[in-house]
């Protein structure tokens, strides 16, 4: 296996930029009404956008699209981003072969933030997830080093509009080397690439459904002809993922878009202006792992999702 020196100076790393601070790490509180679509629209809302912010970008201003959402009407269960739910997202995200970042969910890049229309502004992400090529200890080190899928997360809880859906931004980025710039269609691959994990599909490149998608934003409508339905597991939970299409969330543009210039491909836009929504179910339960405080799910993936306690003053090497 390569090796990945990874140097960590500890000050400051294991706490969030400033700015409004992430609160999906919270149990679910009481949601509103949640509409038939699974998700309040965040462009309904003044200030909401379904493009992150990030930092520093060149020029000023460019966002990563939210290109995936699990839906509102998914198992609670699922909807509840705590590593300590059992079977929850965490675990039905390692079903789809990913994890936290190498070294304890730690990620050393500027932290992208959101505005899910629902009346807490901008806010931080979650934590960044990161395919682990099969491995489910080491694997995102490999994607640190060597590029792959990954994402970031934010749940739609705030007061003014709560469907504790899960907005992803999807996309394939380059190795470390190449400075994790994003592949050429990067966002769209990365989408579907996810989409097929869930749902054991194959989508062509470009995705046909992308002829559906609009060059403006005119309101939520899921694409009726293209539905994908598979089953994944993990750690004795099985999980049923229907994914449908949903276009008037995103252009189909480059404009406004990071690394736009290297993303778009043969004419085509950055961003294809598809969504994808995912519904998940829960069809297969670990009833150890569900009841047990010291369960062999924990103990099995625990040891990347728990932050490491750093010395201010230590440099620390990983090498795996």
């Amino acid at each position: 296996m390569a090796r990945l020196n990874l140097f960590l100076i500890a000050t400051g790393l294991l706490h969030h930029a400033s700015g409004h601070q992430s609160t999906s790490y919270n149990k679910l509180t009481e949601r509103a009404t949640v509409p038939d679509i699974g998700f309040f629209d965040p462009l309904a809302t003044d200030g909401g956008s379904m493009l992150t912010q990030v930092p520093g970008t060149f020029p000023a201003g460019q966002g990563e699209p939210l290109n995936v959402i699990i839906s509102g009407k998914s198992d609670p269960l699922i909807l509840s981003p705590s590593p300590q739910d059992n079977g929850g997202l965490f675990n039905y995200f390692l079903s789809l072969s990913f994890g936290t970042s190498c070294g304890g969910g730690i990620n050393l890049g500027d932290k992208q933030s959101a505005n899910l229309g629902d009346g807490q502004g901008y806010v931080n992400e979650t934590v960044v997830m990161r395919y682990n090529y099969g491995d489910p200890i080491r694997g995102t080190c490999n994607e640190t080093q060597l590029g792959g899928n990954h994402f970031r997360f934010w749940s739609q809880t705030g007061s003014a509009a709560n469907s504790s859906a899960i907005f992803l931004a999807v996309s394939y980025e380059l190795s470390l080397e190449q400075q994790h710039d994003i592949a050429v269609n990067g966002y769209n691959l990365g989408r579907d690439w996810l989409v097929g994990n869930a749902t054991h599909s194959n989508f062509a490149n470009p995705n046909p459904l992308s002829t559906q998608a609009s060059a403006t934003s005119s309101g939520p409508s899921i694409i009726p002809s293209a539905s994908y339905t598979g089953s994944t597991s993990a750690n004795g939970w099985t999980y049923q993922t229907t994914a449908t299409y949903v276009t008037g969330l995103l252009q189909a543009t480059s404009v406004g878009i990071n690394h736009n210039t290297t993303v778009q491909e043969d004419g085509r836009p950055a961003v294809d202006g598809l969504v994808a929504l995912l519904t998940v179910s829960i069809t297969a339960r670990n009833e150890t792992t569900s009841t047990s405080g010291s369960d062999s799910s924990r103990q099995a993936w625990g040891r990347y999702l728990q932050p490491i306690a750093l010395s201010s003053t230590i440099l620390v090497l990983f090498a795996l």
